[in-house]
C-alpha cells in the first residue's frame, strides 16, 4: 500500500445507485474512484443484474467495488426497499448518489437514509420540455426530491428543472451524462476523424432504440430526401433494437432506400465504437431525448452530429456550424440539407470534426467526478 493511502475499510464510503450498470456507469464510478483515491471508497450499487431497457453486457469497472442486489430477479415495492435497507445495515453510513428518485422504494430509502444521518444526492438528466408537464404531478414530484441535499445534472435545462422542483441552485452540479473518451477510443481500434477512414468511404450512423420517441420514421424520410439529391448517396447504418423494427424496414422499402439502410440490431459499446471510426456524421432525430450519450461517443471519435433540438446533449456539446447542426425534430428537409452539406463538403466536414474533438472533453468522465467532488465539500 502506498504511503498516505488508508485501507478501504477505514475510508468514508461513496455509493452510486443505478437500476443496472452499463459501460457509462462503470466509467463514472472509475473516474470518481480515481478522483478520491486514498480519501474515500467507491461502491457501485446496481439494483438488478439486467437492464429493463438496454441489452448491454453488465459492467464491473476497475477502481470501485460493485454490488448487485438482485442478480436474477426484479423485486419492486416493499421487497426492493427491504433489500436496500439490508444493504445499508451491512455497509453502514455513506454518502449516496442515487438515480430513480421517482421510484417509490428509492424515495422511501432516501428518507430512511436521511433519518440515519447519511448525505443523499440525486442524479439525472430530465428536462422540463421532455414531455407535457401537469402542475399537480410536478408538485407531487417535488416532494419526491425533498430527501435530497443536492443533485448532479446535465446542461442548463436539466439544472433548471431540478431548480424548478426545489433543489437549491447552489447545490446542483454537473456533469451527469459522461462517458470515458479513452475507453471509446481504445475500443474503436481506429483513429478519430478526420484521420483514419477516408472522407469518401464514410457513412451516416443512427444509434437508437427502435421506439416511437426516437422519431426514426422522420430519420428515414430525411435520408430518402438526402439520397434523392445526392448522385452517390452514402449508406445509413441504423443500430438498435425495438418493437418498431418491422415497420421501419417496411418504410425503408416504401421509400426506395432499403438497399442503402443497414439494420444492425442492438450493438454493444465496442461495436458502436468501431462503427464510429467509419462514420461521417451521427444523426439523432428524437422527439424526446433526455440527453443522448451517443453524442459523446461520436465526439470521442471526432464525428460531428446532426441532432434534434430536443436532445439534452445540444445544450453543452453541440454548436451549429462548429461541430454539428441542430434541427427541429419535425423537419426532415432540414436533416436532409445538413446531411448533404456534410457529405459533399470535405473542408466543412473536417472543420466540424475538429470542433467535435474540441468539445469532447465536456462529456468526459472527469467532469462527473468534479461534480461529485463539489457536492462533497
Amino acid at each position: 500500500m502506498e504511503p498516505g493511502v488508508k485501507p478501504a475499510g477505514s475510508l468514508p464510503r461513496l455509493v452510486f445507485l443505478w437500476e443496472n450498470f452499463g459501460p457509462m456507469h462503470a466509467d463514472r464510478c472509475d473516474a470518481v474512484a480515481a478522483e478520491v483515491r486514498g480519501e474515500a471508497e467507491v461502491v457501485g450499487l446496481e439494483l438488478y443484474g439486467q437492464s429493463d431497457t438496454y441489452d448491454w453486457v453488465p459492467e464491473t469497472g476497475e477502481g470501485f467495488r460493485k454490488v448487485t442486489l438482485h442478480p436474477a430477479s426484479r423485486p419492486t415495492g416493499l421487497a426492493l426497499l427491504r433489500s436496500l435497507a439490508a444493504f445499508r445495515r451491512r455497509e453502514g453510513r455513506a454518502i449516496w448518489f442515487m438515480c430513480h428518485y421517482s421510484w417509490m422504494p428509492v424515495f422511501a430509502f432516501a428518507c430512511l437514509l436521511r433519518l440515519r444521518g447519511d448525505r443523499v444526492y440525486t442524479m439525472g438528466c430530465s428536462k422540463f420540455d421532455d414531455m407535457p408537464r401537469r402542475p399537480f404531478r410536478e408538485w407531487v414530484k417535488s416532494w419526491f426530491l425533498k430527501p435530497y441535499q443536492g443533485a448532479i445534472g446535465s446542461g442548463f435545462r436539466t439544472r433548471d428543472y431540478f431548480r424548478f422542483l426545489g433543489i437549491p441552485e447552489k447545490r446542483i452540479t454537473g456533469v451527469y451524462n459522461t462517458v470515458s473518451l479513452d475507453r471509446i477510443r481504445r475500443m474503436s481500434e481506429g483513429q478519430p476523424a478526420p484521420e483514419g477512414i477516408p472522407f469518401g468511404e464514410r457513412h451516416f450512423t443512427i444509434v437508437a432504440r427502435l421506439v416511437p420517441k426516437k422519431n426514426l420514421f422522420v430519420a428515414l424520410e430525411a435520408y430518402a430526401l438526402y439520397a434523392a439529391a445526392d448522385p452517390a448517396p452514402r449508406p445509413l447504418h441504423l443500430c438498435g433494437s425495438g418493437p418498431l423494427e418491422a415497420e421501419l424496414r417496411a418504410r425503408a422499402e416504401a421509400l426506395g432506400i432499403a438497399e442503402r439502410v443497414i439494420f444492425h440490431g442492438f450493438l454493444q459499446t465496442d461495436a458502436i465504437a468501431r462503427l464510429l471510426t467509419s462514420t461521417l456524421a451521427l444523426v439523432l432525430t428524437s422527439t424526446e431525448e433526455q440527453f443522448g450519450n451517443v453524442v459523446i461517443e461520436a465526439q470521442a471519435m471526432g464525428v460531428p452530429s446532426i441532432l434534434s433540438d430536443i436532445c439534452g446533449a445540444r445544450d453543452s456539446l453541440v454548436r451549429t456550424g462548429v461541430n454539428g447542426f441542430v434541427v427541429e425534430p419535425d423537419n426532415p428537409e432540414g436533416f436532409a440539407f445538413f446531411m448533404r452539406l456534410l457529405a459533399t463538403d470535405r473542408d466543412l466536414w473536417e472543420r466540424q470534426c475538429r470542433g467535435a474533438a474540441d468539445y469532447a472533453p465536456r462529456g468526459d468522465v472527469p467532469a462527473f467526478a468534479a461534480g461529485v467532488r463539489e457536492l462533497m465539500k
